[in-house]
């Protein structure tokens, strides 16, 4: 590690620090902040609620706002999404998911991840809206090999920012017994916790990747013995990060578990329908140390 740099991570939604200590690529920063900005089970919600008790939150015209805003302040911005961005409003029903594509691409997304609903016009009508997406869906565990979405997919993409390389992939949950076979095909369901060791793997010791992200639709914990995001974290080496969905949890702050090696891995999800943005920030550091950062979820409104 003589030529390189440790790293400190700090998250804005939790008082959480972590002692991982990956390869760094080297930054011209002394501090170089990465800011992780991120959505899960959007569900179509286009417009704010009209009613209820989420009355005036979320929708897509105020969560791009709230992005803008935080690119301005902050150098280095990553927008991810962790699925189901399909069906729950009669846009999906009368634009088949054209619109929800549109509008994250003029957000400028940076990545997302497939949800079981992403399936919910088969796979035919899922190529049709591709082409709307000007973003990548990564998925390491769905092999699309013997369906009309061969090649349309890759398992991770890495970017850099600041200097500092970021490797993103995706993880999906089991579709069978969830989604009609009929929606799904000959898409062939991959064990996620080989497929996520697996590329992890090659993000830290060949691409050399300083930040591990997983963008996961397994859930955030059941009751059964179902995998989820928790049970996954503890078989996994590698990631650092792990965005979730799904299960339509609302966490307050990122919870730490401990994977395979005995190293903290950070869950979080921010419920539906767009209401919030999550935000994670990781601060690099060219010396050493650790530090702690506060901070919530951030409501749209």
């Amino acid at each position: 590690m003589s030529n390189r740099r440790k790293f400190i991570k700090n998250t804005t939604l939790g008082f959480i620090g972590l002692s991982i200590v990956p390869k760094l690529t080297l930054s011209n920063e002394i501090n170089t902040k990465i800011t992780i900005l991120h959505t899960n089970d959007t569900h179509s919600h286009i417009h704010p609620f009209t009613s209820g008790r989420n009355k005036g939150l979320g929708g897509m015209a105020q969560r791009a706002g709230l992005i803008n805003s935080i690119r301005r302040t902050e150098d280095h911005v990553l927008l991810l999404d962790a699925g189901d961005i399909f069906q729950g409003t009669p846009y999906f029903n009368f634009y088949g998911g054209e619109l929800e594509f549109k509008l994250m691409s003029e957000m400028k997304y940076d990545a997302a991840t497939l949800g079981n609903h992403d399936f919910d016009n088969g796979l035919i009508g899922l190529k049709k809206q591709l082409p709307f997406a000007k973003f990548p869906f990564l998925i390491a565990n769905y092999d699309f090999s013997k369906t009309i979405l061969k090649d349309k997919f890759n398992p991770y993409k890495i970017f850099n920012k600041g200097g500092i390389k970021i490797g993103v992939f995706g993880i999906g949950i089991e579709l069978e017994g969830l989604v009609p076979k009929k929606l799904y095909k000959n898409t062939k369901y991959l064990d996620p916790v080989k497929q996520a060791n697996y590329y992890s793997d090659i993000l830290r010791n060949k691409e050399d990747c300083d930040l591990i992200i997983c963008l996961s639709h397994l859930g955030f914990k059941y009751k059964s013995n179902k995998l989820s995001d928790i049970t996954f974290a503890k078989k996994t080496r590698n990631i650092d990060l792990i965005i979730g969905g799904h299960t339509h949890t609302f966490l307050k702050k990122p919870i730490s578990i401990l994977n395979l090696e005995k190293k903290e891995v950070l869950i979080n999800q921010v419920g539906w329908a767009g209401i919030n943005l999550g935000k994670v920030d990781f601060n690099f550091n060219q010396y050493n140390g650790l530090k702690k950062v506060s901070g919530k979820p951030i409501f749209i409104k």
